[in-house]
């Protein structure tokens, strides 16, 4: 994943903690952020073909609409060992580029919202910043809104 990123010319500073990055919550109580900029990299079949989404972690990701972005009939969460086999990473370490696959990858809109934020490095314990916008450069993303409504 660093690798990758080097490659497409940007340095990534991967930050290793004592305790989980795993999940949303986690990463954020590690970082000191909101949980809001934490990127949350999900693995979905979309007609059984694999795709990566990232969204704030603050959200959680509207099937339905992410039917209309893939253009699938059927959409639904992949199991930790599909999204393992799609990946090459274990869910909580999800990268959102560097995958083993070419897998499609849908970003949020919403994490456009912010200057910076704390994606998986493909550990448990890792993670790095990164702005939105080399976010979706560096993973060839398609950025579409495939987030739920927050409550109020």
């Amino acid at each position: 994943m660093s690798a990758y990123a080097a490659g497409q010319g940007v340095a990534i500073a991967v930050t290793r903690f004592p305790a989980t990055t795993r999940t949303a919550h986690d990463a954020a109580r590690e970082i000191g952020c909101t949980v809001a900029e934490i990127v949350k990299s999900l693995v979905f079949l979309a007609d059984d073909a694999p795709v990566v989404v990232l969204c704030s972690g603050a959200d959680r990701v509207d099937e339905s609409k992410l039917k209309l972005v893939t253009g699938a009939s059927i959409v639904r969460r992949a199991t930790a060992d599909e999204a393992k086999s799609a990946t090459g990473f274990a869910i909580g370490g999800v990268p959102p580029f560097g995958h083993a696959n070419g897998i499609r990858v849908i970003v949020d809109d919403g994490l456009l919202a912010f200057d910076i934020v704390w994606a998986a490095a493909g550990l448990p314990d890792a993670v790095f910043p990164i702005a939105p916008t080399e976010l979706i450069r560096l993973s060839r993303s398609t950025v579409a809104e495939v987030r739920m409504p927050r409550s109020a």
